[in-house]
């Protein structure tokens, strides 16, 4: 398994202190925010405050700002994780599994991993059916899929974000 494939890119770490993860962590966990008001969370004035999100989002800290939107409460969905192995380990194999996993919206989430699945996923679609489709196509892409296991959720017990204040404090340069 290459690093790339594993998810370890090594990519250059850009040098943060505590405010800058005050601001990170004041935008994980309400999005984006006045001038004053993340001024205000990250203890610094404005202007400064400001040029320093302005640095984390050109460093690529910040992916995006999403809402938390409860879609069961909007229609009815099926959310079902997807373990995959594939059947040779070569890049081409993870890359174009990888594409696939990319064309389709179905599929919301795909982790690579080490271990003995290549692969964990996570598809919500409208019902077991236009799950069933996805996978079908899954396997008519022919992308060397050597056995899947799938399991229905039935309820999320908990869906936080990684607490990034306690995770960052080593790193804190």
């Amino acid at each position: 398994m290459t690093l790339m494939q594993c998810g370890c890119r090594r990519m250059k770490r850009i040098g943060l202190d505590a405010t800058d993860i005050r601001i990170l962590c004041a935008v994980q966990q309400h999005g984006q925010l006045s001038k004053a008001k993340l001024a205000e969370i990250a203890n610094i004035s404005a202007t400064p405050c400001w040029a320093r999100l302005d640095r984390l989002k050109a460093a690529g800290l910040i992916r995006g700002y999403h809402g938390d939107i409860a879609i069961d409460r909007i229609c009815d969905v099926t959310q079902v994780m997807v373990t995959v192995s594939l059947t040779h380990h070569r890049k081409a194999d993870f890359d174009r599994f990888e594409a696939f996993v990319m064309d389709r919206e179905e599929i919301t989430e795909c982790i690579a991993t080490g271990g003995g699945m290549d692969y964990v996923l996570k598809a919500v679609t409208s019902n077991l059916m236009s799950f069933q489709a996805l996978m079908q196509a899954m396997l008519e892409a022919e992308l060397g899929v050597d056995r899947y296991m799938t399991y229905i959720a039935t309820r999320i017990v908990k869906a936080n974000r990684p607490n990034l204040a306690k995770l960052a404090v080593k790193n804190i340069s």
